[in-house]
């Protein structure tokens, strides 16, 4: 069979349509695989089971995240100022290093301040005790960014000797990805600050 140039182009004409038809359905049924991933992923996530004693299956959904923020906010704030404040010679490592899960860099810079002064090397040297108190936040619902001020009351006890403080903190927690065990919330505290420290009067027994 004798083929002209005509023929021969009409066939190049033809093989390159169908590698298109090709790559256009391929890349079609991919974005269509991924979109479909996506929506069972979101609607796992939208949703959980849970079985009662007679074995019955019961579909939970989640509950709107803008709903649940300002708990949560508030809960990790208490949690982060009672690990960060809360320490003695026995638990301050492992206070400080959950703690410091839950913050940024200005978290850290601050732990390191307070390292360098020698805060942690007289808590071990004169057996000091540093227990919170109270914590209680105020906080500016945002998108992605909640201010916040917190005041926090706290005693240092050494031998029978005991002061007691109350600390201001401002700051800004940021939601990003959940971690679990180290940052259940899914919240960073930012641009944190120790705005003012005051000793209390002792209370007339």
């Amino acid at each position: 069979m004798k083929f002209t140039y005509s023929n021969i182009h009409t066939l190049f004409r033809i093989n390159r349509l169908i590698v298109i038809s090709v790559v256009l359905v391929a890349f079609a049924s991919s974005s269509f695989s991924g979109w479909l991933a996506y929506e069972i992923h979101r609607e796992a996530l939208d949703n959980a089971f849970a079985i009662d004693p007679q074995g019955e299956v019961h579909t939970l959904t989640r509950t709107a995240s803008d709903t649940n923020r300002e708990v949560e906010a508030l809960a990790h704030l208490e949690a982060f100022h009672r690990l960060f404040y809360g320490i003695d010679g026995a638990t301050f490592e492992d206070h400080l290093e959950r703690a410091l899960w839950w913050g940024d860099a200005s978290v850290n810079e601050l732990y390191r301040e307070k390292k360098a002064d020698g805060l942690y090397n007289r808590l071990l040297q004169y057996s000091l005790t540093q227990r919170v108190l109270e914590v209680d936040s105020r906080i500016e619902l945002g998108d992605s960014r909640i201010p916040f001020t917190t005041r926090i009351r706290f005693e240092v006890q050494r031998a029978s000797v005991t002061d007691t403080y109350e600390l201001i903190t401002t700051g800004v927690l940021v939601v990003t990805e959940r971690n679990f065990p180290h940052n259940p919330h899914g919240m960073l505290i930012t641009n944190f600050f120790e705005q003012s420290l005051k000793q209390l009067p002792h209370e007339n027994p």
